[in-house]
């Protein structure tokens, strides 16, 4: 199970897409010590994966007390980051703190393109610096990428320096549109180019012998079964709220970074038992969908993306609205 807690709202850059319109720290987040009572509760109710994420997690100062205390509980912490703050010197304290991989963010293979997109200069160029210096340290990493109409064209040459460059993995994150990204939703995929790029995607990682993963795009696991691809670890497209949650920078608790539904917040109920006590996540374990997903025969591996559904019908049970899938047809494309 995966936990993933924006530990601040602060960023140095401003990229067009932030699902947290990052950028300045917002008010009354988690303190060092109700970050270590969260994590205690994240340890309690069965979690292993911890991610660490923004806002920018590097520029909180006590991340790394942070991950030492959730590496102590035997959560494996990782890292969402613009990868712009790893210096040599800071990849090889997180590994000594327990860190255990980095998602290093890589939108497009133009500098000046990635620079324009992210809002700061020099991105693109330390973005790269700092998968050298993960390499360097011994740090693992991965590379995010946010696909949308701009990048589309620049996504397998971006997977085959990923791979050169030593990441262990590429995860190419569809666009959802919140946050910042409401301003781009134009840019958005929809049904032909979403199943033709994951089909590409598919196909790549076969040839390439490369963890490349579809993310924020459910069907990958239909169409990798339709392709006979093996997807190794994975077993299911969309996690929210059955083997996946998100806590906020305030406390407040919800079912994805991308979908806002308030589910509590840490700070008046333990993190346990909102986890296990909420109607919100009781509802989306049922999997009752309603529309084409509730009727489809891949609704248990695939789910629909529920950020997306909440943000085109404003009910997180509604059928994902960029799937071609008809029950019983086959995409050949």
């Amino acid at each position: 199970m995966i936990a993933s807690w924006n530990v601040t709202n602060k960023c140095n850059l401003l990229c067009e897409h932030c699902y947290r319109e990052a950028g300045r720290e917002s008010e009354h987040e988690l303190t060092t010590r109700e970050g270590f009572s969260l994590l205690d509760e994240i340890a309690k109710a069965g979690f292993k994966l911890m991610v660490f994420s923004g806002g920018e997690p590097f520029m909180r100062e006590d991340i790394l007390e942070l991950t030492r205390h959730a590496a102590c509980l035997g959560l494996r912490p990782v890292y969402g980051s613009n990868g712009t703050l790893l210096t040599p010197d800071m990849a090889r304290r997180v590994k000594k703190a327990g860190g255990a991989s980095v998602a290093i963010s890589l939108h497009m293979m133009d500098g000046r393109r990635m620079d324009e997109f992210c809002g700061v200069p020099n991105t693109f160029e330390k973005s790269l610096q700092a998968m050298r210096n993960c390499a360097e340290a011994g740090l693992p990493f991965q590379v995010n990428t946010t696909v949308f109409d701009r990048n589309i064209g620049d996504v397998e040459q971006i997977c085959e320096l990923a791979k050169e460059m030593g990441a262990k993995s590429h995860h190419i994150l569809f666009l959802v549109p919140t946050g910042r990204g409401q301003n781009i939703e134009d840019e958005t995929l929809r049904e032909v180019q979403y199943e033709r790029l994951i089909r590409r995607l598919l196909r790549k990682r076969q040839e390439m012998g490369f963890d490349i993963k579809p993310t924020c795009a459910p069907h990958f696991m239909r169409i990798a079964e339709q392709l006979h691809v093996d997807v190794g670890k994975y077993s299911r497209g969309c996690l929210a709220g059955i083997s996946y949650c998100s806590i906020i920078p305030n406390g407040d608790v919800w079912p994805c970074p991308y979908l806002p539904l308030r589910i509590g917040n840490v700070r008046e109920t333990p993190f346990s038992e909102l986890w296990a006590g909420s109607p919100v996540f009781q509802k989306m374990r049922l999997m009752e969908y309603s529309g084409q997903c509730g009727g489809c025969e891949y609704r248990e591996s695939c789910g629909g993306c529920r950020a997306r559904a909440h943000f085109y019908y404003n009910d997180y049970m509604a059928h994902e609205p960029w799937c071609s899938y008809r029950r019983g047809s086959a995409t050949n494309e």
